[in-house]
């Protein structure tokens, strides 16, 4: 791999052969313009032809400056920028953020939030001054001739274009107006998107009410905040108003003259990554290059780090609580960041991590939480139930640049309701809606960990918490050393296992950071004595096969493990059969006591139907965790050194037990979960049968069923026979007296999801698709067969049939009009699938 620091992208190598030149080959500067030529109004309809002014007579006396690495003037409404020489060429981040969302617009958009990011680079083209978009998806090296054929296949656009308004004295510097750029609807700066301004009916722009509220200086990066008014058909807030107004922010910043030393992607280590294609590699395709993202951190005494000592690094990262975070939540959101000191301390940095409250005006004048180098954990007011941790990062090596977390306000709420309905048979502290401070904020730290930990780098990774077997979180010495998963970074948020009586602790029954964040931190951070990052893919690797411990760091891309059964969201354990029992258990003593829990004298019972409806919601995710295991695929990356299988089919005899608890949990309803206590003062609620419909469909999807064919062929020792498993399901599903009402909703549910397997009559298109409908390589084992090419229209066709045969005699002895009705009901529609 060639250094990193000589790949270029398009335009560099361009320059050599195109007219406009660069900063790197500038044409002979103009003579000043005549009085004349200065009379020109300086915005009219000549401007791009007009002949660059005097410096005195564009920045005049009545200007408002402030110098930076980028000098920003304004006089009156116009904005003019002072680009150095130095930084014509250079590469720049330009960031959109959302500052003022728009009231009612809801979803996950706070103030804040990156909405597009793109590559810049100043450069001149005789008097005009380019601001050009630049592609980082293909490289090469600027010493080898396939560079000339990667710029010309990859010419950049160009998103504003400005003329030369004057040059400094000493010719060092180009002023340019780019009032238009900024205060317009211009779609490289526009806060809506077209999906927003469809929805809203967005009809024009109007700048009238637009305009640009602040230009800030900084020494690497400048900040533009607009606000923009448009008028809107259906605005998401004063819908008779006609009109949608939010503020943006535009930061261009300036990035490493050299970039930092990048570490390459391994799929089994979950980071988030930066990708191109390096035309300049010496081998027989073209090569795509993936690098983590991550923090640049560097020791201040390299010679201690080397001896294995913890070092403090040059520049830790730092994170500013927003002002608006309310004071009693604070210290929790604040230890929520450093709880990750201590991670960082394994790979060899000291007080690497840092949170701070947002200084005063008067505390530091220059401080601005807009400032594209001050990385924020802002509070949202907002009803929307989240947090997010995105990053901003250098698109050419993946180091992190910035990034903004945010709580919404709301999010306490959906934490108070988990709390209560999957802790509360066992945490007494749980069962109320004021729950106590203690233990919301110890959630609330856990919460900030989190995204804390996707702005470091990492993914989710959901197979974590199958490293630890299913019992052990019912011990109060493993979980007060472990908590409920081996990473925070897994959604497995609260110790749905754990029994009464099993003595855990409230704050035992919250996820915390574990043995995976460590191992991951210190594979992404830990500097290397190895020269080149790709004589360090080895030391990396090594890390991963000479792993120690009681559980080995697991990490499987969500795109390949969508089958694997250890890797789901909101479960716990390593036996999903086994957890959801337990759950069960826990379910049937919170259940009947959720109506007073959350109900208050003088309350109606909002609150209860809510939790109440949350709460079959997470019966039914138990229920799905059980059902993943049916047609399973475990995953497990291996390398060429490994003779260890990628895939391996879960055992038949798991997959049997999986289905014989749905059976008993899900086809016989589980009337415990409708009470009268709740039934009488919600009423008849549908979220039930809802749900229940909702795993019998998952249970027969084509795409389960095309795996579980295709784990025939691949491994038939363990695989779970198609025919044998819809014979069981049939059985589960349709056996049994008459069928009461839910039951003959499940059903109904049933006939559609095998007439969901019937082709339609077949098309060009269809019969030329392969597996997964074409586009892309498939996933294997998690995409839709190919219906009419496969067996699955005859296993379906076979079992309606036996369906109806079994109808028609049920039909013939049934005791009551209702169940005669529905039998042949079920006749019918089966003779309208097989005979349309």
């Amino acid at each position: 791999m060639r250094s990193p620091l000589r790949l270029v992208t398009a335009t560099v190598a361009l320059a050599a052969s195109t007219a406009c030149a660069t900063s790197t080959r500038q044409p002979p500067r103009p003579a000043p313009a005549t009085p004349a030529a200065a009379a020109t109004p300086p915005n009219g309809p000549a401007a791009a032809r007009r002949a660059p002014r005097p410096y005195a007579q564009v920045i005049t006396r009545d200007a408002r400056t402030e110098r930076g690495g980028i000098t920003v003037h304004r006089i009156d409404e116009r904005i003019l920028f002072e680009v150095p020489d130095s930084l014509l060429g250079r590469d720049f981040l330009m960031v959109t953020r959302v500052s003022g969302v728009p009231a009612g617009s809801g979803g996950f958009q706070s103030a804040g939030s990156s909405l597009n990011e793109r590559l810049v680079r100043w450069e001149r083209a005789s008097d005009r001054l380019l601001l050009k978009s630049i592609s980082t998806d293909a490289v090469a090296d600027t010493t080898l001739p396939i560079a000339l054929s990667v710029a010309q296949n990859n010419f950049p656009a160009i998103i504003g274009g400005f003329p030369v308004a004057a040059y400094t004295a000493d010719s060092a510097a180009i002023v340019v107006d780019v009032t238009d750029f900024f205060a317009t609807d211009n779609p490289a700066t526009s806060g809506v998107n077209a999906a927003q301004r469809r929805t809203w009916g967005v009809r024009r722009f109007d700048p009238a009410r637009s305009f640009v509220s602040s230009v800030r200086s900084f020494p690497t990066n400048i900040e533009v905040r607009q606000v923009q008014t448009f008028d809107a058909a259906t605005p998401p807030d004063d819908v008779n108003g006609g009109s949608v107004t939010m503020e943006t922010r535009q930061s261009i910043v300036l990035l490493p003259k050299v970039p930092m030393r990048p570490r390459i992607f391994d799929p089994r280590v979950g980071y988030f990554s930066v990708n191109r294609v390096n035309y300049g590699l010496d081998v027989l395709k073209a090569e795509r290059e993936t690098f983590i993202t991550r923090w640049r951190l560097e020791p201040r005494d390299p010679a201690a780090y080397a001896r294995g000592e913890l070092v403090e690094p040059i520049k830790p990262i730092v994170y500013y609580l927003d002002p608006a975070t309310p004071t009693r939540w604070a210290p929790y959101v604040k230890q929520g960041v450093e709880d990750w000191q201590q991670v960082f301390e394994k790979a060899g940095f000291k007080n690497a991590i840092l949170a701070k409250a947002a200084p005063s005006k008067t505390e530091d004048p220059d401080f601005d939480p807009d400032d594209a180098r001050v990385s924020m954990v802002r509070w949202a007011a907002s009803l929307t139930r989240n947090a997010t941790g995105p990053h901003t990062h250098d698109p050419r090596s993946g180091e992190i640049l910035n990034s903004e977390i945010t709580w919404y306000h709301n999010h306490m709420r959906s934490y108070r309701n988990w709390l209560i309905m999957e802790t509360g048979a066992a945490n007494p502290a749980a069962r109320t809606l004021d729950i106590p401070e203690e233990l919301m904020g110890e959630t609330m730290r856990q919460v900030i960990a989190h995204e804390i930990g996707h702005a470091l780098g990492l993914q989710h990774n959901m197979m974590a918490s199958a490293s630890f077997p299913v019992d052990s979180l019912r011990s109060v010495s493993f979980t007060r050393t472990y908590g409920v998963s081996a990473t925070i970074m897994d959604y497995a948020r609260q110790n749905y296992v754990a029994q009464p009586g099993d003595g855990l602790r409230t704050k035992d029954f919250i996820r915390r950071l574990g043995p995976f964040d460590d191992f991951a931190i210190n594979w992404g951070y830990r500097l290397t004595t190895t020269p080149t990052p790709e004589t360090e893919r080895a030391v990396l690797h090594g890390w991963l096969q000479q792993q120690s411990g009681p559980f080995p760091y697991r990490f499987v891309p969500p795109r390949l493990a969508a089958a694997d059964p250890r890797h789901q969201t909101e479960d716990l354990g390593d036996d999903p059969v086994k957890a959801s029992t337990y759950a069960v258990e826990n379910y049937k003593r919170m259940i009947p006591s959720l109506a007073s829990w959350t109900t208050r004298p003088g309350d109606d019972f909002t609150e209860l139907q809510e939790v109440y409806e949350e709460a079959v919601g997470r019966w039914a995710g138990y229920m799905n965790h059980v059902a993943t295991v049916i047609g399973g695929v475990q995953v497990a990356l291996q390398t060429g050194e490994s003779m260890d299988p990628v895939y391996a089919v879960v055992p038949r005899a798991r997959q049997r037990e999986a289905l014989a608890f749905l059976s008993a949990n899900v086809f016989t309803t589980p009337m415990w979960l409708q009470p009268p206590s709740i039934v009488q003062r919600i009423g008849p609620n549908p979220v039930l049968g809802a749900r229940q419909a909702g795993v019998i469909s998952s249970l027969l999807t084509a795409t389960r069923l095309g795996r579980m064919v295709d784990a025939e062929r691949y491994d038939a020792a363990n695989a779970y026979p198609v025919t044998e498993y819809l014979a069981d399901l049939k059985r589960g599903v349709w056996s049994g007296a008459e069928p009461d009402l839910p039951r003959r909703q499940l059903q109904r549910v049933y006939l559609q999801r095998l007439d969901a397997l019937l082709p339609t009559p077949p098309t060009t298109s269809a019969a030329a698709g392969g597996p997964g409908g074409g586009g892309g390589r498939p996933a294997p084992f998690v995409s839709a067969p190919n219906l009419p090419q496969s067996d699955l229209p005859a296993l379906a066709r076979m079992q309606l049939r036996e369906i109806q045969r079994d109808a028609r005699a049920a039909a013939s002895s049934a005791r009551s009009a209702t169940a005669r009705a529905h039998w042949n009901d079920v006749i019918e529609r089966i003779t309208a699938m097989l005979e349309p």
